[in-house]
């Protein structure tokens, strides 16, 4: 009787894009006592794919919080095509959640650890009156916009700082140095939308820092404050926490050509 070598066969790890609607989601992480994206998109590929599966997403998202562009990986035993395996999900997903792509990765590949910088936007719904075709998408704010003093502000943040005073909770984290690549603020009609792309950034950070450009507008805080508020690492500085319904993640990018190619900004008009 020969005895023949076992071959070990490989899980296929999958790198799949989705975008979501957060409104109706408790965030992205799985959590014991509330609906998330996590819980419903593992529900849902594990009956297309046969199998249970957990998924790893490339960021948490906070409650309300929305997605043009979210990655993670799935590894699973199934042959399904990536094509199929599109089509089949979206069949299955609830109307605010889809699935954009899906193609094979290398088996170490990891949706969070390998990601070289996100991109977030931050829209404003800039009126007395409200949107009401957007109320849960964009900040409802009754004040024009001071852009000049936005600007200025948004200047200081980017580069490679300790952003604990725009951090909700550091406790979690080894440090908080981050470095923002660019900040920018553009106005189409009544709706101003904020883009900010960094190597990565901590809980709350960027509704903080929106909340402080909105207390700059108001005059509440000076843009040229806005260094001497980094420098001082305490949340007590900056200013509120924007809502969570205006935010986006917008791009995710998983090299750094991407991350810094030229003439690849994002068209603010895309996102009015």
């Amino acid at each position: 009787m020969i005895n023949l070598p076992c071959v070990e066969m490989r899980m296929r790890n999958l790198k799949v894009t989705i975008a979501y609607r957060g409104t109706n989601y408790h965030g992205f992480q799985r959590q014991s006592n509330a609906v998330t994206v996590q819980e419903t998109l593992e529900k849902h590929l594990s009956k297309i794919l046969n199998e249970p599966v957990t998924i790893t997403g490339c960021s948490r998202t906070d409650t309300g919080v929305h997605a043009n562009m979210f990655c993670f990986n799935v590894k699973t035993n199934s042959k399904i095509p990536c094509r199929g395996f599109v089509r089949g999900v979206n069949g299955e997903l609830p109307e605010d959640i889809s699935i954009l792509s899906c193609e094979e990765a290398e088996e170490d590949f990891h949706a969070r650890f390998d990601c070289k910088g996100k991109e977030y936007i931050y829209k404003i719904h800039c009126s007395e009156s409200k949107n009401p075709f957007a109320s849960d998408l964009m900040l409802h704010y009754r004040r024009p916009l001071d852009l000049e003093a936005v600007r200025r502000a948004c200047a200081h943040f980017v580069g490679t700082h300790d952003f604990s005073s725009f951090c909700a909770d550091c406790s979690t984290v080894a440090t908080a140095v981050r470095t923002i690549y660019s900040f920018r603020v553009e106005k189409y009609g009544d709706t101003v939308v904020a883009v900010v792309k960094g190597n990565g950034f901590l809980y709350n950070m960027i509704r903080i820092m929106v909340g402080t450009l909105l207390d700059v507008s108001e005059k509440r805080i000076s843009p040229d404050d806005i260094p001497d508020i980094i420098q001082a690492r305490d949340r007590l500085r900056a200013g509120r926490t924007a809502m969570a319904h205006g935010l986006y993640l917008n791009r995710v990018f998983y090299s750094e050509e991407e991350l810094f190619k030229e003439g690849k900004e994002a068209d603010i008009s895309a996102y009015v």
